[in-house]
């Protein structure tokens, strides 16, 4: 796997913390579509979030039509920091925005999704961004990887807690265009939905070099490459056994609580290096003042 086409990874850190920092609401006209009372917030503060973050990313790229759609019309090789960070954005606003800006970032994307169209060279199949069935898949990875994440190496949920999560994100789908009937209100229903779409999955040559650089990213501060090198390893750990086994990847070796620990430290260092970065710890406070509020309620 080579990452030579793809820019550097310069600014990860920095570049990702403005965008939250600017994401997060000051004067939010109501509490969006999940509220500080919710799973979702819990989950989106997990520690575990980076882990969960780059397994759901993972998982992405293994359906060739959306890997196609990224590979074929994003900036995503010039500027993968700037494409990561835009990302960031959004999830952050429709998370903890009120409902109008999540509303409004919602629409942007799906305009940009009407522009993209193509065919994928692998399957010869042609793809539009703006497919339910796509949207759904990567919905999908995002929520299950969250899930697994925080269950290694977070705060790990209570079934109930879980299944109420995956209902409460079905409006971050339904935002995007996918109708609310085909969205898994359930871990059960979530699993089954995965399982259904295993066959069409593949490690397409565009998966396997856009994930080879996400994991071995060049141009990192050396700090951070080494903390990058617990998150990846993580995110490895965390993949479903069908999946490490489309890339190739070898059998992680067993998770002990050693190396859980070690892992939640990387995981508690790089959070501390965000939390000093300008404005993040303002917006964490923002949020923090909305959920005791709420815890009072």
């Amino acid at each position: 796997m080579t990452a030579g086409s793809y820019a550097d990874a310069a600014g990860l850190v920095e570049r990702s913390a403005a965008a939250y920092a600017s994401a997060v609401p000051v004067t939010p006209e109501d509490d969006g579509f999940f509220g500080p009372a919710s799973v979702t917030w819990r989950v989106s503060a997990d520690l575990s979030a980076p882990v969960a973050g780059l397994r759901s990313l993972l998982l992405q790229a293994l359906h060739p039509l959306a890997m196609a759609g990224v590979d074929q019309h994003s900036d995503w090789r010039t500027d993968p920091v700037g494409r990561l960070a835009a990302t960031s954005a959004y999830e952050v606003t429709v998370t903890f925005g009120d409902r109008a800006s999540a509303r409004r970032v919602a629409n942007r994307v799906r305009a940009i999704h009407e522009h993209v169209r193509g065919v994928d060279t692998v399957t010869g199949q042609p793809y539009a961004a703006g497919d339910p069935a796509l949207l759904l898949w990567v919905h999908a990875a995002l929520v299950d990887s969250a899930l697994a994440a925080s269950a290694l190496f977070g705060t790990p949920l209570a079934a109930a807690d879980a299944d109420a999560y995956v209902a409460e994100m079905a409006i971050a789908a339904e935002l995007l265009g996918v109708p609310h009937e085909m969205v898994p209100a359930s871990v059960t229903a979530l699993e089954q939905y995965i399982a259904g779409v295993r066959p069409v999955l593949r490690r397409t040559p565009a998966a396997a070099e856009s994930m080879g650089y996400l994991l071995d990213p060049p141009g990192l501060d050396e700090d951070i490459a080494e903390l990058w090198q617990d998150i990846r390893d993580a995110a490895v750990t965390a993949l479903p056994g069908w999946a490490r086994d489309m890339y190739g990847y070898p059998e992680p070796p067993p998770l002990t609580a050693e190396r859980r620990t070690g892992i939640r430290q990387a995981l508690g260092v790089l959070d501390a290096v965000f939390l000093g970065e300008p404005g993040v710890l303002e917006a964490r406070q923002r949020l923090a003042v909305r959920m005791r509020s709420a815890g009072k309620a």
